[in-house]
């Protein structure tokens, strides 16, 4: 790792909490698929670990109050409010780009590829934003922002 690179990674280490997560249209346009409160945590270490996981922050209960016993519409209602994934990253600061390579995520398709955002970083807030993806003949761009909860050391 680069000089330059190393320097940017260390500007990502710490907990973050989410602030505000939301998705853009091509025409600025805004929604917000886990609702305007949704909440967060994301741990990038200096070993080169990370993991993120947002959710809505009103999730309905399983009415048998066992996960392996919910409904088919309380496991759809859990798995689309709820989006984590963990892995190792790398920061190409000449980009401005933080790639995960993904080992585990709750959306099986994501594991063992790679998560790519953009990313800008000051001492206290972190947006990651993701490349423009297609939906249907708009595109969107997902927009993370983070406050720092625990100060690099």
């Amino acid at each position: 790792m680069s000089e330059q690179q190393h320097e940017a990674a260390e500007h990502l280490v710490g907990v973050w909490s989410l602030v505000r997560s939301e998705f853009r249209t091509a025409q600025q346009q805004v929604m917000y698929p886990l609702g305007e409160d949704a909440v967060g945590q994301a741990i990038f270490t200096r070993s080169g670990h990370m993991s993120g996981q947002l959710m809505r922050r009103e999730r309905a209960n399983f009415a048998s109050g066992n996960q392996l016993t919910g409904t088919p519409e309380e496991v759809q209602g859990a798995f689309h409010g709820y989006v984590a994934y963990f892995g190792r990253y790398e920061v190409d600061a000449g980009q401005g780009t933080v790639s995960t390579h993904v080992e585990g995520s709750l959306f099986p398709n994501w594991t063992g590829g790679v998560q790519l955002r953009y990313y800008q970083v000051t001492a206290e807030q972190l947006v990651l934003t993701t490349p423009p993806i297609p939906l249907g003949n708009d595109e969107i761009t997902g927009v993370l922002t983070w406050q720092r909860v625990t100060p690099v050391a």
